[in-house]
């Protein structure tokens, strides 16, 4: 009876966990990384802002996990899809075309916690997320290069540059916003996957028909 009673004070506190850190996308989604304030966040819970001090002792600490649970979340996305292509080009394509259709589709919330000025103190696990994006294209890339697919290039130059042309051409504050068209969200997402591969060095018809057999994600509401 007592490991039963322990195993759902886990489960319980696992819930509480998520329901912070899910009440914090929410308002990072909605508003920018600004609004994810210890207050509103348990507000938008429905716990005590002591309860969420006890999981995360400050704003920063909190802004830090929700950072790493969206950065594991997409990381995975991009890498499921990649593994998924036939060849190390297509792996290349389906990587930005997952990330970007994505990152579009929750534009408000892709923003706040990869580029939205914000207290410096959250600047450091805002910029481990832009690190792993282009650590995982640097990946697709060098086997891309190591397969004679891709010319020789310097991966530690390339793949931040492909990085920032996702974040300004989708979700910056010049981009254009696409999420309320299926048919704009898509030739988005399409552009800028053209975009890479050609910088990149893909061959202007190899591009496009990669950009072609690519399937863009269906849209969807992305959860923390």
């Amino acid at each position: 009876m007592a490991y039963r009673r322990t195993e759902n004070v886990v489960r319980r506190l696992a819930a509480r966990h998520d329901a912070i850190l899910a009440a914090a996308g929410a308002l990072a989604a909605e508003a920018g990384i600004n609004a994810v304030q210890i207050a509103a966040v348990s507000a938008r819970a429905g716990v005590a802002t002591g309860t969420v001090y006890r999981y995360f002792p400050s704003k920063t600490e909190l802004v830090a996990a929700l950072v790493a649970s969206v950065s594991e979340r997409e990381i995975g996305a991009m890498r499921r899809a990649a593994d998924a292509a036939p060849g190390p080009l297509s792996a290349l394509a389906a990587a930005i075309t997952t990330y970007a259709a994505r990152a579009l589709e929750a534009r408000t919330l892709a923003f706040a916690l990869m580029a939205e000025p914000a207290d410096a103190a959250d600047a450091d696990a805002r910029l481990e997320f832009r690190r792993a994006i282009s650590a995982e294209l640097g990946e697709r890339l060098a086997a891309a290069i190591a397969g004679a697919h891709l010319p020789e290039q310097d991966i530690a130059v390339a793949a931040p540059a492909l990085a920032g042309a996702l974040i300004e051409g989708l979700i910056g504050p010049l981009a254009v916003d696409a999420r309320e068209d299926a048919s704009k969200h898509r030739d988005a997402v399409q552009t800028i996957t053209l975009f890479a591969l050609r910088a990149v060095g893909v061959a202007d018809a190899r591009a496009r028909g990669l950009v072609v057999q690519t399937k863009v994600p269906a849209r969807e509401v992305t959860a923390v």
